[in-house]
């Protein structure tokens, strides 16, 4: 891999793509199977692009809106906007039409490209009341939205335009420097607004690299990756998809989340990166199937864990469990490995703080699991435990050529290639932000003798209650979400008296509570039994809790939080704001003595 002398993305793609020629580069379902684009199949289609976005009159340094679920297309137009010395300005596709007139307007973009009608139909009327739009190219129809004054072309049609003009690609190529904005991705405002991040070309290859050096030792070579967190988050956007073309990898895209166990095994990737609620969910589901096991068949499973838990701590096992491990290794440990696909080397967990319980889980039943950390500031990678030496309750030690320090104040600080310029058009945040170099995280933590990482809690999602006592809510929320009755929860405090919650139950656990089956949290939010039995749950978790910690009354929430009503970000974590401004009369009632208490 010569990251040293890749000066941008467009000419890393090239470079791999002349190297892998027409062997498989993207897969993507289609009449239900998947079917390659091969690398020059792929590098064809980048350079016609860029060419038929510079006919349409966009310019070096020009802004390019991109909305669409991950498919091959998502990545031919990031590159081909960045071979014509364009930024990609990458949307998700959960975004309201307000939410589409805010980044088009704020990063002042002059094109757009969609993939389907649904999503069209939220981005025209958007892109139609921002002058500086002129342009959207659509992959599929647009369905009914008009756009005005807009020059709306189809993909083919764009793809024809950049045929009939010269072949100028290498010459554009060339003249990119490393210094260049890529992309600006809009953070996805757990706290708000969200604001643009300016990565540059030495930020996002700069995290590739160390992402290599850290992965090398798996004995890299013709890897597959299967993508299904959303391209247009930054975790994705580098780990999912910059990473794999750098060490020409094929990406295979997941046709959904609810489709994923099943693309698993077809695909059988051996890298892939995920957020921790894939991990809580698969870790519900076999422990659930185990729990309806009785015999040898359950007794072989729980050894297999408290075996493998006691090699992670570094005790050593007695002698009758060195003989039983063969046996573990293959009734137990080999199953759940083929539940992932058979063949991974690591799955690295980001974009949301792990569960060390989880985490211990999963390796203790042979799962190669690696933490990291990082955020969009970072490009967004900062650490990540190495495969040869994991320690699941840290986030490893930093990337190569990543610096980390604490400040007085417990504050992560980063320094690196992989920092980003700034925010867009905000001096005010960026000085906020970066300070002679060093990207001010927002997050608390502390560096053990190894270096590796260990996260507190963001700075700002501190608790402090009226007694003075600093609570890390997080924390609290993943005792609770850790037993099998609980989905998801988000605790409140600051300035009270003690801790509430609410609470979204497990939907098996609620459908005890009803007779039809149906787990519908609106109707069962009042159901005073179900009531009872989680405030027991609840109070079996506060034992585990210093008494600050406990959660003193809660209610269940009205529904899942979900990314339809803006309680989830895109890489699901909670949006705490959201989940505020939905309960906060809920809130008071509880501090007013009413409500259920654990």
């Amino acid at each position: 891999m010569d990251y040293a002398s890749w000066r941008s993305l467009p000419a890393m793609f090239f470079d791999v793509a002349r190297g892998r020629g027409s062997r498989p580069f993207l897969w993507a379902k289609r009449e239900r199977q998947y079917r390659a684009l091969s690398w020059d199949e792929a590098a064809d289609q980048v350079g016609r692009l860029a060419r038929g976005l510079v006919a349409l009159g966009i310019e070096p340094g020009d802004r390019v809106a991109l909305v669409a679920e991950n498919r091959p297309e998502w990545i031919v137009a990031d590159l081909a906007i960045m071979t014509m010395g364009g930024v990609t300005v990458p949307a998700y596709v959960t975004n309201t039409v307000d939410d589409h007139r805010h980044i088009l307007g704020n990063s002042g973009a002059r094109a757009a490209i969609v993939s389907t009608t649904a999503l069209a139909e939220r981005l025209i009327p958007a892109a139609a009341q921002v002058p500086s739009v002129r342009a959207i190219v659509t992959m599929e129809p647009p369905g009914n939205a008009t756009g005005g004054s807009l020059d709306i072309r189809s993909w083919e049609a764009v793809l024809a335009l950049g045929a009939a003009r010269p072949d100028d690609v290498a010459d554009r190529v060339s003249q990119l420097a490393s210094a260049q904005t890529a992309c600006i991705i809009y953070t996805s405002g757990t706290g708000g607004v969200p604001k643009g991040v300016l990565l540059s070309h030495r930020n996002l290859i700069g995290n590739c690299r160390g992402a290599y050096h850290l992965l090398e030792m798996l004995g890299l070579g013709d890897e597959k990756f299967l993508s299904f967190l959303p391209l247009s988050h930054s975790y994705e956007h580098t780990a999912g998809m910059m990473f794999p073309i750098s060490i020409g990898a094929e990406i295979y895209f997941a046709e959904g989340a609810e489709t994923l166990a099943a693309n698993l095994l077809e695909v059988r990737p051996t890298i892939m990166t995920a957020v921790p609620r894939l991990y809580e969910t698969m870790h519900q589901r076999i422990r659930l199937a185990m729990e309806r096991e009785q015999g040898l068949k359950r007794r072989l499973f729980e050894q297999a864990v408290a075996s493998g838990r006691k090699r992670l701590d570094g005790v050593a096992l007695s002698f009758g469990e060195r003989l039983a491990e063969p046996l573990l290794e293959k009734l137990v440990r080999d199953k759940v490995r083929a539940r992932f696909g058979g063949r991974l080397k690591a799955m690295v967990s980001g974009g949301a703080p792990l569960n060390p319980e989880i985490g211990s889980f999963f390796l203790a039943l042979g799962v190669r699991l690696l933490q990291g950390y990082g955020q969009t500031e970072a490009a967004p990678v900062v650490c990540c435990n190495r495969p040869d030496k994991v320690k699941i309750d840290s986030v490893g030690p930093p990337l190569d050529g990543v610096e980390v320090r604490i400040a007085e104040d417990g504050e992560i600080l980063v320094r690196g290639d992989n920092v980003m310029q700034g925010y867009w058009s905000d001096p005010e945040a960026t000085a906020r932000t970066l300070t002679d170099g060093w990207l001010h995280t927002g997050d608390i933590g502390a560096l053990d003798a190894d270096g590796y990482l260990r996260i507190t809690d963001r700075k700002r999602d501190f608790i402090k209650n009226s007694g003075g006592d600093m609570i890390a809510p997080a924390r609290v929320e993943g005792a609770l979400t850790l037993t099998p009755e609980i989905a998801q929860a988000m605790v409140f405090g600051d300035r009270r008296p003690y801790l509430v919650a609410v609470i979204v139950p497990d939907p098996d656990f609620a459908r005890r509570f009803t007779r039809d089956g149906k787990a519908d949290l609106a109707a069962l939010a009042g159901d005073g039994d179900m009531h009872k039995a989680m405030g027991e749950v609840v109070a079996r978790v506060n034992q585990t809790l210093p008494t600050a910690e406990r959660v003193r009354r809660f209610v269940i929430a009205h529904e899942p939080f979900s990314l339809a009503n803006a309680q989830l970000t895109p890489t699901l974590k909670i949006r705490r704001h959201a989940i505020r401004a939905a309960y906060q009369s809920a809130f008071d009632t509880l501090y007013e003595g009413k409500g259920m208490a654990a």
